[in-house]
This record gives C-alpha cells, structure tokens and sequence, in this order.
C-alpha cells in the first residue's frame, strides 16, 4: 500500500476538481485521479459559465487543476482500475483503490466525478461532427447558431420540445422525425404555430461540404438543408467502478422515453455506500459545466463535515480514556 489521503476524487472534470479544490482548501489530503477523457472536449468553447463563457473546456481544467495543486492536492493522470471496501478497523482508509499505474491507494472517502458518456444516434456522419455542428443543449448552443437553417433529428418524443426550444434563437427550424414517435395532434399545432417545418421520414446521413454541414439527407433521396443539426444523445453513466463498489444506477425517463443512467444520490452526494460520494454528471444527467461545478463544491463540504464527526468521534474516545 503506498499511500493513504482522506479524499480520493475519481473524475478531474469541473465537479471533481471543485471538490477536491474545496477539500483541499479544508487541509484534507486530497488525491486527484483524472483519466483526461472529458465530456465536452470534442466543444470549442464553454458557455454559461459566469466570468469564463466562451473559455476553451481545456483552459478552464487546467486553471482548476493548477489551483487544486496549489493547495497540496496531489494530481495523477491516469484510471482507477478497481476499487473494493476493506472494513478493517486497524487501518486508516475503508476504501483501497488500485490505479492503473500499478499503485494501490488508501481513503477514508471516495468521491466519484466520471460523468457520462453521450450516446449518439446511428446515423453517419454525425458523431464526427458533435461538439462542433451537431450540438443538443440550447442554452449551450443556441447562441452561436442563431438565425442560421436548423434540423433537429427526432430519435425519441423529447425531439419536439427540442424543436420548440432551438425555435428561439432561429426563425428557420425543421423537425426531422426520423425514428421518433409521430408527434400528437397538439405536438403538431405547437410546431405550426410556431412556425417549426415538419419533415416525415428516416435520415442516411450527414451531408458536408467544405468542412461544414449544409444538410440532412434522407432515405428516400431528399435533402433536408441546415447549417447544424440538433440531437438527443442517451446519457449513459460511466458506471464500472460505480459497480465494483456495489452502487446500483437507475434510469431516467422522459415521456416514457429512457434519456440516460445515473446514480441515485442525496442531495449533498452522499450514496447507499458509507464513505462513497457522487457529483456532477453521473448523478444529474442535465448538469450544466456551472452546475457540475457548484454540485462538486456541495458534495466537498458535506464530505469535510462527514469526515469531521470521525475525527471528532476519534478525539473524544481519546479524550474519555485519558
């Protein structure tokens, strides 16, 4: 066993590294294991971000993790090859970690932050172009893409409201029924009325030219034009490690639509495994990089205060017996 911290963060995303950040700040021993595969690094830029909007999402972790390790946290790049609990009253640690270096680690908390994985429909053409042309958040991206030709894809009933919602920032938005539901009656009068074109059928790929999308083309041999498209990925949560700790996921739904996995948490983090926190978005499938952030910081601070009653506990049983 080489070493023992108080805190071993899995996930150097904004969640993570803001809870290591408020950790370390406590004087806690704080290590960082970040397999440097974040979310949004397929995006150009943040947005939302109060003071960093439009910040590159690289920028923005390495400012974080420089901060982090400015306050003792130590900060390894690499993975968390499996983690178990050891209950063993006479180390100083409950979880061992084994890390993908060949390290072997101690801590009396782990607090996971790996995020989710964006799952992409099956269309070709399409995962090449995420982050940059094909985007799914309006508040995101709505912005960069305003007044522009839009095509939301349909590949479940949350399409619609995603064709309702990017109509605020582009007057020429099509909705693109591909695989989804035929929209109700209401759906359709609400696409109408806001003057949102309805395309029916499936869509065979992605057109681009030039480096940049000018359309969707359909089975049948038309081409819908549109300088970005719009989807809804399936938020899937990066759940091995999670599993080797014996903490469950469950699905979220929309409409009668599973949108993704998470893992269930209170809402300081805190999980059905003594010890194990979770934050950003592996529990909160729609957490913004702001959110995450500030999700990070909460779950930090309930982790001090947690860790604060054993230390407490400890000192008083001294203190008795003295």
């Amino acid at each position: 066993m080489d070493e023992s911290y108080d805190v071993v963060v899995v996930g150097g995303g904004p969640a993570g590294l803001a809870g290591a950040l408020c950790l370390a700040r406590a004087r806690r021993t704080v290590l960082v294991v970040d397999a440097g595969n974040p979310r949004n690094d397929p995006a150009e830029h943040v947005h939302d971000y109060l003071g960093r909007d439009g910040d590159a999402p690289g920028a923005l972790l390495a400012d974080g993790r420089a901060e982090v390790a400015g306050y003792g946290a130590d900060i390894v790049d690499g993975t968390v090859v499996s983690a178990r609990v050891d209950d063993d009253d006479a180390v100083d640690g409950r979880f061992v970690l084994a890390l993908g270096d060949g390290r072997s680690v101690r801590a009396r908390r782990v607090l996971i932050t790996t995020g989710l994985t964006d799952e992409l429909p099956d269309v070709p053409g399409l995962a090449r172009r995420w982050g940059h042309d094909v985007v799914h958040c309006p508040y995101c991206h709505g912005w960069e893409w305003r007044d522009l030709p839009l095509a939301v894809l349909g590949t479940g009933p949350t399409a619609v409201q995603q064709a309702q919602l990017f109509r605020q920032w582009s007057d020429d938005v099509t909705f693109v029924q591909h695989t989804a539901p035929d929209p109700d009656d209401e759906e359709r009068e609400q696409l109408a009325a806001l003057g949102v074109a309805c395309v029916v059928g499936e869509v065979s790929e992605v057109q681009v030219t030039e480096d940049r999308i000018t359309g969707l083309r359909l089975v049948s041999g038309g081409v819908v034009p549109c300088r970005a498209v719009v989807v809804v990925p399936r938020f899937t949560v990066r759940s091995g490690l999670i599993d080797s700790l014996g903490l469950g996921t469950a699905q979220e739904e929309e409409k009668g639509h599973v949108v993704g996995s998470y893992v269930p948490s209170a809402p300081t983090g805190g999980t059905d495994v003594p010890g194990l926190y979770v934050a950003g978005n592996v529990t909160d499938l729609h957490a913004q990089v702001l959110a995450a952030a500030a999700a990070g910081l909460k779950t930090g601070t309930a982790i001090n205060t947690d860790l604060l009653a054993e230390d407490l506990g400890r000192a008083l049983a001294v203190h008795r017996g003295s």
